[in-house]
């Protein structure tokens, strides 16, 4: 019989076998298997070490899948997966076929509410919840989400509507700071233990029915009461502000007690009202390189989990690291340039900024919508902001790009990091943003080749003083042939040929470049253009090409709405048939390493190669 306890656990169900010092072990065990995932695939670590306790707990007080659990994010979920039957299959974490990294209601009936991005679990577990109510069922519906989900506009929405909707309805609040808070101790405990139990509450509430009988006094008197309670709470607990939305609070508790998180969960199960337990747990919990840098090993590529370091080595400049290099430099010589951010500052390369200007630096939190309508009123103060959000992510704010940037005209830059394919799956591929984008007017939209047009295209977006948008993937940002200066609406032709025009974007312009090479082998001379502007596009440019021979377009974009798209509606009808496009379909593309997925959908040069060729053979007709 094996010692590891992991072993068997294939359900929350052998989970309630265990006592508390097997649960222990467990939590053990759970960090050493996700450290080796990880470290192996890669994926968001040290917010996955920091729930493993609370996922224990959970899944030990509550009965799963009856009682439904809804996780925020998602990336704090892998106990949670692991103990819920996908252990083994946990094994193949982000790899091609494998297991998601985030919640994925296709891969698990525990997996109630699929999630990639923040804010959106108490909306969803309310509905839950209403659901439910409406039914006469008696199923618990507990929302957990990190303590930056509280930045989120829809949180807060959420939170000013759960006591209006239900009165059964439980709230886990991951808050993962550094280090366990001072008030998480004996008398945090004490009190806690006391408001949460069902004497406590049930002695409160007929204390209150017989005062509130006393003539003239009663009323007073529960006033007095309850400011007495708010204010010793408010002073040890924090938790007045959820009071206030009619919303119990209990905490903070240590988030790594597993025996204090069952007798909490044990007991708020049985509240009659809203509830919300404020737990303290540290990201990155049990991992030492993790625990001091939780922020580096959010998400990460494969490592050594002896010493932390990326197997691969140093990694490659990026597009990320450029932009924010050449920020500091732009701001360096240009007193109103601000950057913003939507809790991204060194996913989007803007850490140098923040300590070099940290007057002129925002993060907002996770509120794109109000980095974005805040950017505009910096912009009629006269700064000209530079809005650095992931391409999932600026979906959020859409209506506020087009309502409060474009349609004022005002000189907003913002700055599109993870544009195309990428890793982590479908909640995170920033292949959408243009098929919104193109259609608002004023908006120009370009696509850097690399770190030295980034920077000509930055400029130029700063001098134009109008809205624009500047998109670039995740990744390297080496030197590619051709440097001319930018001006609006004009293409750059990096490779000249008389057979077939390949119209590339961004990055992918070295996808045309090889597929050209890969052609010349074939006696077929293609010519490549970089269209550096997805609006305005280079018509005439384009228009000579398709007067003498077939386009084809290359973008890591969803062809509908992309490059594609634009080449099609800028070239006349009797044109149009000439066009070859290679761009992601009009489905959910899955999560998986990028080449990989290129092959898989033909986005790769040898692929583009080959159908150019078989479609040159065989046109349609």
């Amino acid at each position: 019989m094996s010692n590891n306890i992991l072993d068997s656990i294939n359900s929350p169900v052998d989970l309630k076998k265990l006592d508390i010092e097997e649960m222990l072990k467990l939590s053990d065990e759970l960090r050493e298997f996700i450290i080796d995932v990880v470290s192996k695939n890669g994926g968001h670590l040290a917010p996955n070490l920091g729930t493993v306790d609370i996922s224990i707990a959970l899944h030990y007080v509550f009965d799963t899948p009856k009682d439904k659990i809804v996780w925020d994010v998602g990336h704090q979920a892998y106990a949670h997966k692991i103990i819920t039957g996908r252990r083994d299959f946990f094994k193949s974490l982000r790899l091609d076929g494998g297991c998601s990294g985030f919640l994925s209601r296709e891969e698990s009936t525990y997996d109630v509410f699929g999630a990639g991005h923040a804010g959106t679990a108490l909306s969803a577990a309310l509905g839950l919840a209403v659901a439910r109510d409406r039914k006469n069922a008696k199923e618990k519906i507990i929302a957990v989400l990190g303590d930056g989900s509280l930045t989120c506009g829809t949180s807060l929405e959420a939170l000013n509507s759960i006591s209006e909707f239900t009165k059964d309805f439980i709230i886990i609040l991951n808050d993962n700071k550094m280090s366990i808070s001072a008030n998480v101790g004996a008398i945090s405990k004490s009190l806690n233990r006391i408001i949460s139990t069902q004497g406590y509450n049930r002695l409160k509430k007929l204390a209150k029915n017989f005062i509130i009988r006393i003539p003239h006094l009663g009323r007073l008197v529960i006033k007095a009461i309850g400011r007495l309670e708010e204010a010793i709470k408010s002073v040890i607990v924090h938790g007045v502000f959820f009071e206030e939305l009619r919303i119990r609070y209990i905490g903070p508790i240590d988030g790594h007690d597993i025996d204090e998180l069952i007798r909490t969960l044990s007991a708020v199960k049985e509240f009659d009202s809203p509830v919300i337990v404020h737990v303290i747990t540290e990201k990155g919990r049990g991992y030492k390189h993790a625990e001091k840098y939780p922020e580096r090993f959010h998400g990460l590529p494969a490592f050594d989990p002896s010493t932390g370091e990326n197997i691969n080595g140093t990694e490659a400049a990026s597009f990320s690291g450029a932009f924010g290099k050449i920020l500091c430099e732009m701001a360096n010589k240009n007193k109103d340039i601000t950057a913003i951010t939507a809790a991204m500052k060194q996913g989007t390369g803007l850490t140098s900024f923040a300590e070099k200007f940290p007057d002129r630096f925002f993060d907002v939190g996770i509120a794109e919508e109000h980095a974005v309508i805040f950017a505009a009123g910096l912009a009629i103060g006269g700064y000209v902001p530079f809005v650095a959000v992931y391409a999932t992510f600026l979906q959020r704010a859409l209506d506020y790009v087009y309502h409060d940037v474009c349609l004022q005209r005002l000189p907003v830059i913002i700055c599109v990091d993870r544009a195309g394919i990428v890793e982590d799956g479908p909640t995170h591929h920033g292949i959408y943003d243009l098929s919104f984008l193109r259609a608002i007017p004023e908006l120009a939209i370009l696509s850097p080749k690399d770190s030295i047009e980034l920077r000509k295209m930055m400029e130029w977006a700063y001098s134009r003083r109008l809205p624009a948008v500047i998109r670039y993937p995740r990744g390297e940002c080496g030197e590619i042939a051709g440097s001319s200066e930018i001006e609006c609406g004009k293409a750059e032709i990096l490779r000249e040929g008389d057979d077939i025009a390949i119209w590339a974007s961004g990055r992918e312009t070295d996808t045309a470049l090889r597929t050209a090479e890969i052609l010349s082998e074939k006696g077929i001379n293609a010519c490549v253009v970089n269209a550096r502007f997805i609006k305005p596009l280079d018509a005439a440019l384009l228009r000579a090409h398709a007067s003498k021979m077939p386009i084809a377009t290359i973008e890591d974009c969803a062809l509908s709405g992309g490059l594609a798209s634009a080449v099609r509606e800028n070239l006349p009808l009797p044109y149009s048939h000439k066009i070859m496009r290679f761009g992601w379909p009009d489905e959910f593309i899955p999560h998986g390493k990028q080449e990989n997925l290129k092959v898989k959908y033909h986005l790769d040069p040898k692929s583009i190669a080959d159908d150019i060729i078989k479609t040159r053979s065989h046109p349609a007709g």
